[in-house]
């Protein structure tokens, strides 16, 4: 038998180089917003969302494709397994996104109203499809939740505010002005959650929230006179980027200087971006016209970049043209499900190779989401989960 002396060491130099492990593993570790949920992986933020990592929250979710309607103000719902619309209901005016809330229990659509009727937040209950009574809210645009799933943000667009509301009841709690951000309307929050970024859709900036101060921390006006739209992080965390359909493009910004670094050229009317399910690629759809009222038919196209090269790796038109706006992907990862904004139709688009399905549905289609979706949270949109 060995000398006891000896085993001691061995011990003690197992359990340090452990605590040398752990120690390793924190330092890594990003000081989060209070009460975030742990970040798993540091080098891969989207590490939740991939394919078979459903949360037991939806377990009991229908599979349906949820589509809000700006113009004829409803909803379709599709059955994304026959490609069939199943059914319709009204919502209220001008609807623009459906947003599944941060507890993966409802999906809200946000119509922000007109001059003769307010705004409201509709609840779909993801368990039958079905939807609630209507909640008036002013302006809501588009809908997010603070990384602990404290407040709900409401995008009131016209009004240059953000609105932080209860999740559940919608109750205004406070507002922050964004004074300098015309056009506010998307967002992604950092890896650790501590500040968010929104787009300025009208003015061509971004603005930087701080999430925890509740404060502008600065703005940041974009290169190419451009008109920003959706916004994704990236898997490390170390930029964003931003999808301009003016520029026709998606620019690079650096997430902790708050600087433009780069540009990376995609397709006409670049409007919305979506992560793969394994997190290596983002799809970039490219709506075909700078309009807000562009033509049917017009020359839209989805772009693939890859997030570890930032190269675009592929590209897929839709066949006879089209407007591919706003969705999201499927929680086995092969079909891209979004909108055509401007030929009354959703495209369901095979990840693999770019083949496009057709579906008919209302007048102008705008943010669908595909449900369930994998991930432990959602912040917002369309489907923004972590």
């Amino acid at each position: 038998m060995p000398p006891l002396r000896a085993c001691g060491a061995t011990a003690l130099s197992g359990l340090g180089l452990a605590l040398m492990v752990a120690a390793s593993v924190l330092a890594q570790a990003p000081d989060t917003y209070p009460g975030m949920p742990p970040v798993p992986d540091r080098n891969n933020v989207y590490s939740e969302i991939g394919v078979g990592k459903l949360s037991p929250a939806v377990a009991q979710a229908v599979p349906r494709v949820y589509v809000p309607h700006v113009t004829s103000s409803d909803v379709y719902v599709i059955d994304p397994t026959t490609l069939k619309v199943l059914y319709s209901f009204p919502v209220g005016r001008q609807a623009q996104h459906v947003v599944p809330s941060y507890d993966l229990k409802t999906l809200w659509v946000a119509s922000v109203g007109d001059r003769r009727t307010p705004g409201s937040l509709t609840p779909i209950d993801p368990t039958t499809g079905a939807p609630g009574p209507m909640v008036d809210v002013d302006d809501p645009y588009n809908l997010y939740f603070t990384p602990d799933g404290g407040y709900a943000i409401v995008v009131a667009e016209k009004r240059l505010r953000l609105d932080f509301r209860d999740p559940h009841t919608m109750e205004l709690k406070y507002s922050l002005p964004v004074p300098q951000c015309r056009g506010v309307n998307h967002a992604d929050f950092s890896i650790d959650g501590r500040y968010a970024i929104f787009t300025c859709e009208y003015n061509g900036s971004l603005v930087k929230i701080d999430m925890i101060g509740r404060s502008v921390m600065g703005y940041l006006k974009l290169s190419r006179g451009g008109m920003p739209q959706d916004i994704r992080i990236s898997p490390k965390g170390d930029v964003f980027y931003v999808a301009d359909m003016h520029a026709d493009g998606v620019f690079v910004i650096d997430a902790e200087s708050f600087t433009q670094t780069d540009f990376i050229h995609t397709g006409i009317g670049t409007h919305g971006l979506y992560p793969s399910r394994d997190g290596t690629k983002l799809y970039v759809t490219n709506r075909g016209s700078h309009s807000m009222r562009g033509r049917r038919d017009g020359p839209g196209s989805i772009s693939v970049l890859d997030f570890a090269t930032r190269k675009i790796v592929a590209e897929w038109p839709i066949p006879e043209g089209g407007s591919p706006d706003m969705g999201n992907v499927s929680a086995d990862g092969k079909t891209l499900w979004v909108s055509g904004r401007f030929d009354n139709e959703v495209y369901a688009i095979d990840t693999s190779e770019g083949g496009v399905q057709k579906i008919p549905v209302g007048t102008e289609p705008h943010g669908l989401t595909i449900w369930p979706q994998p991930g432990r949270y959602s912040l917002g949109h369309t489907g923004n989960m972590r």
